[in-house]
């Protein structure tokens, strides 16, 4: 198991910048997910610690080693592409051997490595097929094993998991948690979605604009939202960001807490029957729950519900949240004690 310690990581082109000094602490044996919109550097980050891409200024350490100036080969670490980079004319017992044959592995060594790896991934009755022979999910395998025969100690992964249908990317979050748990890997993994993020993860790495918003697990990223940003981004649906008049929001009187200018309730804090009036502007069905866009003075309002509640667009409804599950934030989008 090796750590990872990003110290003032910057990432700059003429004219464009793309990480702002980056400075993260990767526990060894962690399950780290890099989780943002598009453009927000979680690739760039990847790419500076695989040594594919070089930082303008900062340094890279792996297992407390600088690696700042070291090419990829000298690492130790393997990457999971998301093309999965197979090559379509060799077997699957070669394309997994390929890195070990390029490095002049023994042959006796390299066999028991491809056995363990196709073992662990139930690869051992495909290792004679071609990847146009195998399934999406069978191809990802196969990149994994690659990346498992090399026996490094850190494992990159660049959104491995999106040219999966919605099924079996479910499968495969499972077992690639189960896999890392149980080879004791460290794993860099980058994800727009954040379902990847919060089921997989020891610790998310949320980025924006080339800066890390806010570091932490998954359950802290839901619970203690550093900044409107990632209050927005963590939640299916996302927290309810509420602008505040004063001590009210806007356009009503119902009591926000404190003053602030933004009061935060997930829709699944929101209960039906309480003290706050609303109207309901639309209703979603998704079977087990229902989720109700309601007016509140000149907000709105989503709420979260079970799905046997009957209700329609235009009902006039009473709200209520405990004060445990209200969140402020300033005018710059910062959380307030």
């Amino acid at each position: 198991m090796s750590s990872i310690e990003l110290v003032g990581v910057a990432k700059s082109w003429a004219g464009s910048t793309a990480l702002e000094g980056i400075d993260l602490t990767i526990e060894a044996g962690s399950f780290c997910v890099l989780l943002g919109p598009s453009g927000c550097g979680k690739s760039t980050t990847l790419r500076i610690v695989a040594g594919l891409e070089t930082a303008s200024s900062g340094r890279v350490l792996i297992d407390g080693r600088d690696v700042t100036d070291l090419p990829p080969a000298q690492r130790g670490v393997a990457m999971v592409f998301q093309n999965y980079a197979l090559f379509p004319h060799l077997s699957v017992a070669d394309n997994i051997s390929f890195g070990l044959s390029v490095r002049k592995v023994p042959a006796d060594e390299k066999a028991k490595r491809l056995a363990d790896a196709a073992q662990l991934l139930g690869l051992t009755e495909l290792l004679d097929r071609k990847p146009s022979q195998l399934s999406g999910g069978q191809q990802q395998r196969v990149a994994l094993a690659r990346a498992l025969v090399a026996q490094a100690k850190v494992c990159l992964m660049d959104e491995p998991l999106s040219n999966l249908d919605a099924q079996l990317r479910q499968e495969m979050r499972t077992e690639l948690r189960q896999l890392q748990q149980r080879l004791g890997l460290t794993v860099v993994y980058v994800t727009h979605d954040q379902a990847e993020a919060m089921s997989m993860a020891d610790q998310v790495v949320l980025l924006y604009r080339g800066r890390i918003e806010q570091a932490a697990t998954p359950r802290e990223l839901y619970a203690q939202p550093a900044t409107t940003f990632a209050a927005g981004f963590i939640g299916t649906p996302s927290m309810n960001l509420l602008r505040l008049d004063g001590e009210h929001i806007a356009g009503s009187r119902v009591p926000a807490g404190r003053a602030a200018h933004w009061l935060g309730v997930r829709p699944e804090s929101v209960n039906l029957g309480g003290q706050v009036p609303a109207t309901v502007r639309s209703v979603e069905y998704l079977g087990a729950d229902l989720i109700l866009h309601c007016g509140v003075g000149s907000e709105t309002l989503t709420v979260r519900t079970g799905g046997q509640a009957v209700l329609a667009a235009g009902s006039e409804v009473l709200l209520d949240w405990h004060p445990s599950a209200m969140h402020h934030f300033d005018s710059q989008g910062q959380r307030l004690q």
